[in-house]
């Protein structure tokens, strides 16, 4: 008698009977695996926790940029970055990393330089702000403009707004008599801007281009001009 014919009281085989088994567990596998993603198919989509966050009303935000008196209507959480780019227009200030780490958003606030993407525009009412816009006169550059022109201190020139607040402030910070982490005499006021003072003064503003060498010349060229 062959395994795959019934036998003689016209029951099936024994491989008949196994291989029916197998075939009937393996469909019930399929079915309960199929079910947790047919069950996941029907529910309704899980409400997004953020589209039901409310956005903050605008409110009027008075701000001194470069000498001119600005009102902005804007939202609490507007940095002051995006202040100074959407909403007054002075795009010279440049959104580089926009986590503080490249410095190409560097802007002064009274004389102080600070990155404008980490601060809100809301914070710095009453204060001066200096944009790049800011730094030359009506009729002619300032002298660390001038510097970096004359040292072609920059290749694309992204980073050249920043770096150019950084040194106005770097210059005026050193002629106040600030120390820096280079200083060797932090309790005396510093002899002189050397090349590694400069460099450790504007190490927060990164150039991707490289013109490291070029930007210390400027900003030692500067100082002596403004002196």
């Amino acid at each position: 008698m062959s395994k795959d014919l019934p036998n003689d009281a016209g029951e099936p085989a024994p491989a008949d009977v196994s291989r029916r088994r197998f075939l009937q567990s393996a469909a019930a596998a399929a079915a309960l695996g199929a079910t947790p993603h047919l069950h996941a198919q029907n529910d309704p989509p899980a409400a997004n926790p953020a589209a039901s966050v409310r956005a903050a009303p605008p409110q009027p935000v008075h701000l001194s940029i470069n000498g001119r008196e600005y009102v902005l209507h804007i939202e609490p959480r507007v940095t002051l970055l995006d202040a100074l780019r959407d909403y007054a227009g002075l795009t010279g200030t440049k959104k580089g990393c926009d986590r503080g780490q490249c410095g190409a958003c560097t802007v002064l606030a009274d004389g102080r330089r600070i990155n404008a993407c980490l601060t809100l525009a809301v914070m710095h009412e009453g204060e001066r702000i200096t944009t790049v816009e800011g730094l030359a006169s009506a009729t002619a550059l300032s002298p660390v403009q001038r510097a970096f022109i004359d040292n072609d201190a920059f290749q694309c020139g992204y980073c050249t707004p920043g770096q150019l607040c950084s040194a106005t402030a770097c210059i005026s910070e050193f002629n106040a008599g600030t120390a820096s982490a280079v200083t060797h005499d932090v309790s005396a006021r510093p002899a002189q801007l050397s090349d590694a003072e400069i460099r450790e003064r504007m190490s927060g503003n990164l150039c991707r281009c490289g013109a490291y060498a070029n930007i210390v010349a400027a900003v030692r060229d500067a100082h002596a001009a403004s002196a």
